[in-house]
């Protein structure tokens, strides 16, 4: 076993832990979900418009809720997720709800080997690529599941809000913008619960603008747009302050917080 598939294992048993506090968390608020709650943020629907009868195939889709809502709207959905826990309560959810979302358990890069039908819109959001160690084997996985001419959309934390420790309570400029090196951090809690006592191993990767741009360009995307915004639709930073909007803005709005980008199959 190399390094990497370590560090994907321990992620994997982190991520089964987290599935358990966060079906139960205000933030996902799976009850609310259940009466018809999207989970869908403004930066996605905006972007990909009437997906009725559209092939979706989401990456990294933690327990399915974003994977549901987009079926919700009339979209034929797979998800796809490294924690098994996860899809296990997605395919619940799917069940309970009456909908035809499918939903795969793998690691992301491996998902062409499990899922051989291609799509019209490949999605993914909010906290996705620091979770892998390279994207150019991800960019190339996204263009091979793409129909010519289907959209690939991004919506992610911005990769400077990654160069900051946050578990001092403040944040601290500790990483690098474009480190290679795999960070690790341990810690009580979760984005969702800071309260509860499960405690998060993780390892993770950085990853500057420019690296997810050239990985999804060279794999033969062609980029429509690449957005910064200097709000984030979560509360999961330390000190953020919520807008009129429903928005979450630092103190001094000095650096962007996500960023969305649009591309097209060639």
């Amino acid at each position: 076993m190399n390094a990497n598939e370590n560090y994907f294992k321990t992620n994997r048993e982190t991520w089964n832990n987290k599935v358990k506090v966060h079906a139960k968390s205000e933030m996902y608020d799976v009850e609310l979900f259940k009466k018809g709650k999207s989970s869908l943020m403004p930066y996605e629907l905006d972007a990909l418009g009437n997906v009725k009868d559209k092939r979706i195939l989401h990456l990294q889709c933690h327990f399915g809720q974003d994977t549901l809502s987009w079926s919700r709207l009339g979209a034929i959905c797979t998800g796809v997720d490294l924690s098994n826990e996860g899809i296990k309560l997605a395919k619940s959810l799917n069940d309970e709800l009456g909908l035809d979302a499918e939903f795969v358990c793998c690691n992301v890069l491996d998902t062409s080997r499990h899922i051989k039908e291609t799509f019209d819109i490949v999605f993914t959001s909010y906290g996705v690529i620091g979770w892998l160690p390279d994207l150019k084997p991800w960019g190339k996985m996204i263009s091979e599941k793409l129909n010519k001419g289907g959209t690939f959309f991004i919506a992610e934390f911005h990769p400077i809000v990654w160069m900051f420790d946050y578990l001092e309570g403040k944040p601290i400029m500790t990483y690098g913008y474009m480190q290679d090196e795999v960070i690790y951090e341990e810690y009580e809690g979760t984005y969702a619960n800071q309260n509860s006592k499960m405690v998060s191993k993780e390892y993770g990767w950085n990853h500057g603008l420019g690296e997810v741009v050239n990985a999804l360009t060279e794999a033969g995307l062609h980029i429509e747009y690449l957005r910064e915004y200097d709000e984030s639709p979560y509360d999961v930073l330390p000190g953020l302050i919520k807008t009129d909007s429903g928005m979450f803005v630092t103190k001094d709005k000095l650096y962007p917080l996500i960023f969305t980008l649009k591309a097209t199959k060639l």
